[in-house]
């Protein structure tokens, strides 16, 4: 049972910087593609960035240009480093594997306030 433990969000004023965490036990974490998805108030789940076991990364381009994605497989975590952040960044952040999603950790709360 793979369990997804989002981390690090908080509120922060427009122009501020965030780092999210997302560490994945229980699974073969190194050979997966790996997202970062959100939520914001009244939306639906969508898609914010990914990256595969190479490293190679793809973006929202709501995102592009703001925020980085990265991993490190020795410590089964994926990161997404927030830069300029915008009020309509506020959501729940989540983590999970790209394909055959695994069951949804509870999130972290971003909140960006004009």
């Amino acid at each position: 049972q793979v369990q997804l433990v989002e981390s690090g969000g908080g509120l922060v004023q427009a122009g501020g910087s965030l780092r999210l965490s997302c560490t994945a036990s229980g699974s073969t974490f190194s050979s997966n593609a790996m997202g970062w998805y959100r939520q914001g108030p009244g939306k639906q789940r969508e898609w914010v960035a990914d990256i595969s076991p190479f490293g190679g990364t793809r973006y929202v381009d709501s995102v592009k240009g703001r925020f980085t994605i990265s991993r490190d497989n020795a410590k089964n975590t994926v990161y997404l480093q927030m830069n300029s952040l915008k009020p309509e960044d506020t959501a729940v952040y989540y983590c999970n594997r790209i394909s055959h999603q695994y069951t949804w950790g509870q999130g972290t709360q971003v909140t960006v306030s004009s």
